[in-house]
């Protein structure tokens, strides 16, 4: 079970245990003159004619498309606070990422701190705890604002997905283009001095563009949403330094020219 979940595996088909073994076996089904065995294209066509097609619900899945990225840029322009934006998006039914996580993971620390740090998507304890960069990722960055006299107090973190995808998996650009609005609106709201794009997806989501990380970090620019206009750093995402850790060289240069930027101002 450790190996399941090390995996991203923590979701059940069901709420307790069934024992298989225990079941006894069907009994032998009996073909009788009447039973006519049809092709697969029959059998189909049959069960089209006596089961009416269901009717999607909100419950159900839907298909990321044009018109959920339309949905979420309504809702999120007529957030006018933090919490409005946040009841907007859990109220929000266009994302099948809702549908497996457990938490609408919307954000953490001070909405009125001058940096606001923006990652990809929550992970597992994320999911579990409703806040973002709270698992082993979340542990280093703490440590890493530390180092230039920074933590959850002074700073607002938050992700560009609210939603973990199952199995912690890559969003997919669908879902992303979704939940694009909401960040954006996000961003508008809290109206920083200075953005931290954690991590290569971030960065590549706010910035529009294709380039990958080790290419974009380090690299100062400027995020224009609307009539905003944010200065913004890329930078190398914590669970990334986990597990190549001789390039946490390479943050902690970025984490001076943020500590730079941040005395200046």
């Amino acid at each position: 079970m450790e190996w399941y979940v090390e995996a991203g595996v923590d979701i059940l088909l069901e709420d307790t245990p069934v024992d298989r073994f225990s079941e006894q076996p069907p009994a032998p089904r009996i073909k009788t003159p009447s039973m006519q065995v049809n092709s697969p294209q029959e059998h189909l066509a049959k069960r089209a004619e006596n089961k009416p097609r269901p009717v999607p619900t909100k419950a159900q899945a839907v298909m990321p498309d044009g018109a959920a990225i339309e949905m979420s840029k309504n809702l999120a322009l007529k957030a006018n606070t933090l919490e409005e934006l946040k009841q907007a998006m859990a109220s929000f039914e266009g994302c099948n990422l809702k549908r497996t996580a457990k938490s609408l993971v919307f954000a953490d620390g001070n909405p009125q701190a001058k940096l606001m740090l923006i990652g990809e998507a929550p992970g597992r304890d994320e999911d579990l705890h409703g806040l973002p960069f709270v698992g082993r990722a979340g542990q280093l960055l703490d440590k890493m604002l530390a180092a230039i006299d920074l933590n959850r107090e002074n700073t607002y973190i938050t992700n560009v997905i609210p939603w973990r995808p199952p199995g912690n998996r890559t969003p997919t650009p669908q879902e992303t283009e979704i939940c694009r609005p909401f960040i954006e609106r996000h961003i508008e709201l809290v109206n920083p001095d200075y953005v931290l794009m954690v991590g290569g997806s971030s960065a590549k989501t706010l910035m529009k563009t294709t380039d990958g990380i080790m290419k974009l970090r380090g690299k100062w620019t400027e995020l224009r949403i609307k009539s905003l206009t944010v200065k913004a750093l890329p930078t190398l995402h914590p669970a990334y330094l986990l597990r190549q850790p001789t390039h946490k060289r390479l943050a902690w240069q970025d984490l001076l020219s943020l500590k730079q930027h941040l005395n200046s101002a």
